[in-house]
């Protein structure tokens, strides 16, 4: 018996580290297309929503329900999980949080909900972290400290193009997005204690790359780091951007994920989205 490890399809864990890893369960969020519903990487993902959205679709998202999660968590205890350290989107910009919570309350402190505070990778590397706890043989309570300490230190940022995506989502005032749009602003966002919030604001799509590497840099000190830069229709941006990240940290780059992003968190932000998400590591 041992403790195993439940997250949702917004952690945008590279296919490689998710078939290397026992006891990791992703769920897929539901997505929303003119109102027809699918699930992230099972029957939709990032390029599928690239297109909806450059041909005016509806796009929308929803948490997951918690009869879904109690039914995973009743189904991975039954064939012999000792605990399950479930893993999600920021509670802040999602449901699924406080639905996880919910199914856990009725199975006996065998079932501790970690909240993120983060979004892409800024919800994989804490999932990660547990994982990589539970292979060094941590306990349920054990393993949860660890993805704690893993959203600690991890920093997320993300370049766009438009913040018109984030508004339509509700994840920005309508005020901000008009006021950016007119200036032709290129917003940088960081995610803060589970916020999303402008950081910076540039000119130009590689102004912004320039300035998502300097406050990688910045974020990361002296530390030994995984990264992982996210994209939705960016590919070529993100290889540069990944470029220039290994550049600056050779010798202290552990692992490098070029990856575009999901279903889910690419209807909230666009096409032309690139990110980097770094976690410094112990």
């Amino acid at each position: 018996m041992t403790v195993v490890v439940v997250t949702d399809s917004t952690s945008a864990l590279p296919e490689p580290l998710r078939a290397a890893r026992g006891g990791l369960t992703v769920l897929g969020i539901p997505v929303l297309i003119d109102g027809v519903e699918y699930r992230e990487g099972e029957d939709i993902g990032g390029e599928a929503i690239l297109r909806a959205m450059r041909d005016g679709h509806e796009v929308t998202t929803s948490g997951l329900p918690p009869e879904e999660l109690r039914a995973t968590y009743t189904r991975l205890l039954d064939e012999g999980a000792s605990g399950i350290v479930s893993v999600h989107l920021s509670g802040r910009l999602s449901g699924t949080v406080a639905a996880a919570e919910a199914a856990a309350a009725g199975f006996g402190g065998r079932v501790a909900v970690v909240d993120s505070l983060g979004a892409g990778m800024g919800v994989g590397y804490p999932a990660l972290a547990a994982v990589e706890a539970i292979e060094r043989g941590a306990e349920l309570l054990a393993a949860a400290a660890a993805a704690h300490s893993a959203i600690g230190r991890t920093s997320t940022y993300f370049y766009l193009d438009t913040l018109e995506y984030l508004r339509r989502g509700g994840r920005i005032s309508a005020a901000r997005a008009i006021v950016g749009t007119a200036l032709s602003v290129k917003p940088i966002l960081g995610v803060e204690d589970g916020r999303i919030d402008v950081v910076e604001k540039v000119r130009t799509p590689t102004r912004g790359l320039q300035r998502l590497a300097a406050l990688a840099v910045a974020d990361a000190g002296d530390a030994e780091v995984e990264m992982t830069v996210h994209h939705l229709g960016a590919e070529r941006r993100a290889e540069a951007l990944a470029g220039w990240l290994g550049e600056r940290f050779e010798g202290r780059l552990r692992r490098m994920d070029v990856t575009e992003v999901g279903a889910a968190v690419g209807a909230h932000c666009g096409p032309g989205l690139v990110g980097v998400i770094t976690r410094r590591l112990p």
